[in-house]
């Protein structure tokens, strides 16, 4: 995780490691997915409500953070079919409108990788500020 984006400063990443849970809702039409990782520094939990839109189409992503209790704005796009999802959104940092991109990227059948990323320029312009990599793990029954 990028420590200050949008800030001008030398880049500063974070490195967290952790779970993510996911629980298929409502015949897979939704998800819940649980999220819980540690730095060095601080630990990062919250949850995020994956809803599809039949309609549309698309994903809606609502991310809530277990720090502050807020539901972040939510980002909204679809998969190609090919493994790959694209997201896009708006939120506020310190004080700015910026855009959100979001993706997901199917590494492999059991991995995947999520990267996040903010523009203060309409999309002429992107910094990456989040890049995770979920592998597939599987409970053992014993």
């Amino acid at each position: 995780m990028l420590r200050n984006p949008l800030s001008g400063q030398t880049p500063d990443w974070v490195e967290y490691e952790g779970t993510s849970i996911v629980k298929p809702l409502l015949d897979g039409r939704a998800n819940f997915v649980e999220l819980s990782v540690t730095g060095a520094k601080s630990k990062i939990e919250g949850g995020s409500l994956r809803l599809y839109n039949p309609q549309t189409r698309q994903w809606s992503l609502n991310f809530a953070s277990l720090r502050n209790g807020m539901l972040t704005a939510p980002v909204y796009g679809g998969f190609d079919g090919k493994g790959r999802g694209v997201f896009y959104g708006q939120d506020n940092i310190d004080g700015r409108v910026v855009i959100v991109r979001f993706v997901i990227t199917q590494v492999s059948p059991r991995e995947a990788r999520f990267d996040q990323a903010f523009s203060a320029d309409a999309g002429a312009t992107w910094e990456t500020n989040w890049i995770a990599v979920d592998t597939l793990r599987t409970r053992s029954s014993g």
